[in-house]
């Protein structure tokens, strides 16, 4: 692409996974075999919490906005994926990666920001039970995920104006899978210290904000459960909070990761196999989480299964 500046560029093209087209069939099978699961579990869980009433609380609700993250999380980046390995055409507009992206960081943010309240919601549970129903009432509950969405849009839309002003002149080919910030950095013919600063501070605020809520709030529950004196009182009390924990050790340990470290040490193979596991891996296990190993989720579809079979 010759050089100019931004309005210039009309499209951007993605090289995506592979350069070996031998491949790009049986990963195009796997990558819809996951997305298909993403899509039936998430909006599974979401029908399942819906319609038992025995999960209508706090942490069921805040799962329920978990689930319709995750779907719009997996569907922003996926489908596009798989029309390029059909079709071939791994053409984007300037507009759609622009879009991609919002949407991609309005996600990542949002459910890391929904983590964060879910710990919340574990402390106060464990913690303070006879003052649970009050402290975490529905209008708080409203509120909290109400922030979560507003402080994940705005973030996103700081990421997205400080990425899609600069000038991308050296070249339109992105070497990556979906508009991520890393590759779309590389692109711009200008400086972009200042805009890789505003993206990282405001990316920590959230990221490290979350993950100290989450550590704070655990190590409140660890104290709390520690004092419990009967073994099965432990194991009850923490296997209430052993979903939640195995989805954000997941979560911020694939981010952090990708986002925190030193860009020295990154080779974009490696970021790209980082990239599937929390744009598409992640979304398709956190409702496998959250119903393998949860008693009351499992119990619920038992229900509801009954209540089919017997209609």
């Amino acid at each position: 692409m010759a050089n100019g500046n931004l309005s210039a560029v009309t499209e951007f093209i993605l090289l995506g996974l592979t350069d070996h087209r031998e491949l790009e069939v049986p990963l195009f099978v796997v990558f819809l075999v996951i997305y298909l699961i993403t899509l039936t579990g998430n909006l599974g869980m979401i029908v399942l919490i819906r319609s038992d009433p025995q999960l209508h609380t706090p942490m069921y609700f805040f799962l329920i906005n978990l689930s319709l993250v995750d779907f719009c999380y997996s569907s922003v980046i996926t489908p596009k994926l798989l029309v390029g390995f059909l079709s071939g055409n791994k053409a984007i507009s300037f507009n759609s990666c622009a879009t991609q992206f919002f949407f991609f960081s309005s996600s990542v943010g949002i459910e890391c920001l929904l983590l964060a309240v879910m710990a919340y919601d574990r402390y106060v549970a464990i913690c303070n039970p006879l003052l649970y129903t009050v402290i975490m009432s529905h209008r708080v509950c409203v509120l909290l995920v109400v922030s979560s969405f507003l402080a994940g849009f705005a973030n996103s839309m700081i990421h997205t104006i400080c990425m899609f002003q600069l000038p991308f002149c050296n070249s339109n080919i992105i070497n990556h899978f979906f508009c991520d910030v890393p590759p779309l950095l590389k692109l711009s013919c200008a400086d972009t210290f200042v805009n890789e600063v505003v993206i990282f501070a405001f990316a920590s605020l959230i990221e490290i904000s979350c993950l100290l809520t989450v550590l704070i709030s655990y190590l409140h529950i660890l104290s709390a459960i520690l004092r419990i004196r009967s073994a099965e009182g432990r194991r009850k009390a923490f296997s209430t909070c052993a979903s939640h924990l195995t989805a954000v050790s997941i979560f911020f340990g694939t981010t952090l990761f990708m986002y925190l470290r030193p860009s020295s040490s990154s080779s974009m193979g490696q970021d790209k196999v980082v990239s599937v596991l929390y744009t598409m891996v992640i979304p398709m296990l956190n409702p496998l989480i959250y119903s393998l190993r949860n008693k009351e989720v499992k119990a619920a579809l038992r229900r509801g299964l009954g209540r089919k079979i017997f209609s």
